[in-house]
């Protein structure tokens, strides 16, 4: 994929040019780039089913949220820690007691234990959080693994809701309704409110953590959330959900959480998240909103530049808040990962599961008997970016689509991370129009990944900067990232 790239949002200052020759025959492309137009936050995980059934494991949490490299014996390897900063806990829907006696949970034939993910308000017959309307201890371990993240480093954390608790709902289903329409009754909306600020607030109280953001709705749009269903799910059109925000930002506001926005709406698509942005942005309660989350469902498709272009207009930051496949090279990731960077221009970027099967976790696990697998291919591929462009540096745009730059002001750090879809060929990246590079000579860091799982996280020597330049031939199907230290716009 190539073509240029219209930047929305023009850079206000440090201007500059990234040269690159691709050259295979006598083919040869130039990049031109300037200043990304938001800082990056980060790359993050949801947690959900495979924290709920292996959250307890500290060599889990090291792999996913530390750069230490650790030894992972259910797969006999040595892991390049992903070093994940951003982390969506998943308020739970699901709960065993009894209501006075005779109201209980109904849930879908075909849900696994494994999804079924146990909240702390078991009743609504109080709000006060040290009543025994609220149980604080289930969820074990998806709130280990959250608070091991946090001990390694993770330090943005997002509370997100699949479904209401199930005895808000019409038909006490937290998989949805039997049509797949509404199945919480605006009656309820205020105890939805009072669930996730409450959580929230005893969050920052009593576990040491602040929510960045709160996000009531998943695919609130999509017509999938049915009481025969196999996951928690709720149906909510753009109308229901531009009546509930104000009410959670409210709730949220009464309990001092003035630390934490509101994200909405974690849609499927980028297409849908466009089309009910409209409805739950009027001018009234844009004040309520504070980032704009989307999931990434269309790959390779989809109106990113636009739901960018809206995003700005409202002057919200975006991000891609869930993304999942099931090819476990990690091709598709990287090439999905680049164009988000070069068209969405998303803040951040989030994985769905860190452990799942069909190839659809970055490792292979099966959360309904608790084994693990290896990692896949796709795994050593999201390590080339997210333990070399970390939260706080600046990306850099790029007419080209297979190529990524970005730079660490603070400690004078340019990275590049370049994909090669071709036959093998060489790249020349041309660093003259820095202020300040390194000497000719001096010894570039560079690791690859092939999709073929060869060379799963290997370091690459002999580059060199020869002639303020780097020349090197990437293989086919690689992902090559490189360090330059020293250098500066």
């Amino acid at each position: 994929m190539s073509g240029a790239f219209s930047r929305l949002v023009a850079p206000t200052a440090f201007l500059w040019t990234l040269s690159l020759s691709s050259v295979q025959a006598d083919q040869s492309t130039t990049i031109t780039t300037d200043l990304y137009p938001e800082t990056w936050n980060g790359w993050g995980v949801s947690l959900a089913w495979w924290a709920k059934i292996f959250g307890d494991r500290e060599d889990l949490a090291d792999i996913v949220f530390s750069l230490d490299s650790t030894y992972w014996s259910p797969g006999s390897e040595t892991l390049p820690g992903l070093g994940l900063n951003i982390l969506r806990y998943n308020a739970g829907a699901c709960s065993w007691n009894t209501i006075n006696g005779t109201v209980e949970m109904v849930a879908s034939a075909n849900i696994p234990a494994s999804k079924q993910i146990e909240g702390y308000w078991l009743d609504g017959l109080s709000t006060d959080p040290s009543s025994s309307s609220w149980n604080w201890t289930v969820d074990a371990n998806q709130r280990t693994m959250m608070l091991n993240a946090q001990a390694r480093g993770a330090d943005t954390f997002e509370l997100f809701s699949n479904s209401p608790m199930w005895w808000q709902l019409s038909n006490l289903n937290p998989s949805g309704a039997s049509d797949g329409g509404s199945n919480l009754p605006a009656s309820q909306y205020q105890n939805h409110a009072i669930y996730l600020s409450t959580i929230a607030h005893y969050a920052q109280e009593n576990w040491g953590l602040t929510f960045t953001s709160i996000e009531a709705f998943n695919e609130p749009s999509s017509s999938w959330w049915v009481s025969t269903g196999t996951q928690e799910g709720c149906h909510f059109d753009a109308a229901s959900q531009a009546s509930l925000i104000p009410i959670l930002s409210a709730e949220m506001k009464a309990r001092g959480l003035d630390n934490t926005i509101i994200a909405a709406s974690d849609e499927n698509t980028f297409e849908l998240t466009l089309d009910g942005w409209d409805t739950i942005t009027k001018a009234t309660e844009k004040a309520y909103v504070g980032r704009v989350n989307t999931h990434g469902y269309e790959a390779l498709s989809g109106p990113r530049s636009d739901l960018r272009a809206a995003a700005t207009s409202a002057g919200q930051e975006l991000w891609d808040s869930e993304y999942g496949d099931s090819d476990s090279t990690g091709a598709t990731l990287v090439q999905v990962i680049m164009m988000d960077i070069k068209l969405l221009q998303p803040n951040a970027w989030v994985h769905w599961q860190a452990i799942d099967s069909s190839d659809w976790g970055l490792i292979n696990g099966d959360i309904t008997s608790d084994t693990l697998s290896g990692a896949t291919t796709k795994y050593y591929m999201l390590a080339q970016f997210s333990r070399h462009i970390r939260s706080g540096m600046q990306i850099l745009n790029s007419t080209s689509s297979n190529v990524i730059p970005a730079i660490n002001e603070s400690n004078d750090t340019l990275v590049i991370v370049a994909a090669n879809w071709d036959d093998e060929q060489t790249f020349t990246f041309d660093l003259s129009a820095f202020s300040q590079i390194p000497d000719d000579g001096t010894a570039v860091s560079s690791w690859l990944t092939d999709t073929a799982g060869d060379n799963l996280y290997a370091s690459s020597d002999g580059v060199v900067i020869e002639d303020k330049k780097i020349s090197v031939s990437i293989p086919s199907d690689t992902v090559q990232t490189f360090e330059i230290y020293g250098v500066q716009i």
